[in-house]
C-alpha cells in the first residue's frame, strides 16, 4: 500500500462537467498528490500500458463512455497480473444491478453512485480512502 498521503489516482470520465468536478474534488483532498484524467476506457488502457507513466495507486472509472466503456477497460485491467494489484473503483449514474454484479465478480473494490451535488462529490475520495485503508 502506498503512503497514505501521497496517492496518485487515474480517473476515466468522458463528461467534461463531471470530469472537472471529480478532478477538483481529488485535487482538493490532501491525500491525493496527483490526479490524472483520461476521457474513456481506451485512453485509460493506453495510459496504464505506457511505460513512461508510473502505475497509479487507485483507478476510478465511469461506466458509460465511448470507444471502450469502463467495464471493458476493467476486464482488461483486472486480468493483467501487474495492473490488477491497483484498487479499482467504478462510479456511475447507472444503478443497473447487472453492472454492479459484473464489477463485484471482477473484483472492483466498490461501485459508487455518481452524485448530483458538488458537496456529495467530496465524499468520493473519503469513501475510496476508507476502503483502501482496510
Amino acid at each position: 500500500m502506498p503512503e497514505k498521503y501521497n496517492l496518485h489516482i487515474v480517473i476515466a470520465e468522458d463528461d467534461i462537467d463531471d470530469a472537472d468536478v471529480i478532478t477538483e474534488t481529488f485535487t482538493k483532498n490532501p491525500n491525493f498528490s496527483k490526479v490524472s484524467l483520461v476521457a474513456n476506457g481506451e485512453e485509460l488502457l493506453n495510459y496504464l500500458k505506457n511505460g513512461s507513466n508510473e502505475n497509479p495507486d487507485v483507478i476510478l472509472t465511469d461506466i458509460n463512455m465511448p470507444i471502450i466503456d469502463g467495464i471493458e477497460a476493467l476486464q482488461e485491467i483486472l486480468s493483467n497480473d501487474e495492473l490488477k494489484k491497483i484498487p479499482c473503483f467504478v462510479y456511475s449514474t447507472s444503478i443497473n444491478p447487472s453492472y454492479k454484479e459484473k464489477c463485484d465478480d471482477m473484483g472492483v473494490k466498490a461501485y459508487l453512485i455518481k452524485p448530483y451535488s458538488f458537496e456529495a462529490f467530496a465524499e468520493i475520495p473519503k469513501t475510496i480512502l476508507s476502503i483502501i485503508e482496510d
